[in-house]
């Protein structure tokens, strides 16, 4: 990967970091909520963005030609997670549902831009 693409990834590789931290605290505080039946599905996609976002941080740091493809993945598990946590009124939810729609912003720009390089090729 040049310098350039890596500087390129940057935004995305921090959204996703961010993003990652917030559903794995989403995660644990919503498994100490008093209702956790309520919470299933939160927790599951929480793990789901999580683990996503994790990988999306891997591809970009190495320079995969699969990132922009993994990117758009990313957007949509985000995009889950964060509409099923804005649901919900607790503070770790809405900062989470927040984490999630600047990461879904960020690997959906990501992604667009690696599609139109992959078509220009």
């Amino acid at each position: 990967m040049s310098h350039e693409k890596y500087e390129d990834y940057q935004d995305c590789i921090a959204a996703c970091h961010a993003c990652a931290v917030a559903c794995n605290h989403c995660a644990a505080c919503c498994l100490q909520e008093p209702d956790v039946k309520a919470m299933v599905r939160c927790i599951a996609l929480d793990s789901d963005c999580a683990q996503v976002c994790e990988l999306a941080v891997a591809f970009m740091s190495g320079g995969s030609d699969y990132a922009p493809a993994l990117c758009a993945l990313c957007a949509d598990i985000c995009r889950a997670c964060g509409d099923e946590c804005a649901r919900h009124d607790m503070d770790h939810c809405q900062q989470c549902a927040e984490a999630c729609r600047r990461c879904e912003h960020e690997c959906r720009q990501l992604a667009t831009q690696g599609r139109h390089a992959a078509i220009e090729v």
